[in-house]
């Protein structure tokens, strides 16, 4: 349960389709998840419709009724490519729809354990850009000191 918008981006890309391996398809694999992220109307859209406010496309339907598939197996089924851009969809939602994600999150029953890891992540990363900084900031004050 802990992935469940995971499987909001990987369904979308699949479309839940299965290839002989059973790994989902790839077919989508080469969307531009920027356009899509960015696209508040069709963001929005998806959104509703696995919150059941809202009416679904046939694409956001097939989602919705694939998306406790691919929770409960943890996105087994994904290639590289779909798990980047379930992390990349729902990092910009927890970021930037925040209200959205809480939602999301109660409606699937997700346990919050994605939104802690994908914060932790978010937070090391801004520790490390942090002490690159301090690093260059200090090479750069010895510089002006041996000049």
């Amino acid at each position: 349960m802990k992935i469940f918008l995971l499987s909001f981006i990987l369904l979308y890309l699949t479309k839940g389709h299965f290839s002989e391996e059973s790994k989902y398809t790839n077919k989508y694999d080469g969307v531009n998840l920027d356009e899509i992220l960015t696209n508040e109307r069709l963001l929005t859209g998806y959104i509703k419709c696995l919150l059941e406010q809202g009416p679904c496309t046939p694409d956001a339907k097939e989602l919705k009724n694939n998306l406790p598939d691919a929770i409960q197996n943890d996105c087994k089924k994904c290639t590289n490519r779909q798990q980047q851009g379930a992390d990349q969809v729902m990092g910009y939602i927890i970021d930037h729809r925040p209200d959205d994600w809480n939602k999301l999150e109660e409606k699937y029953k997700s346990d919050g354990s994605y939104k802690r890891k994908y914060l932790e992540k978010k937070q090391s990363v801004k520790n490390i850009n942090s002490n690159e900084n301090d690093v260059e900031n200090k090479n750069g004050n010895s510089n002006e000191k041996e000049e």
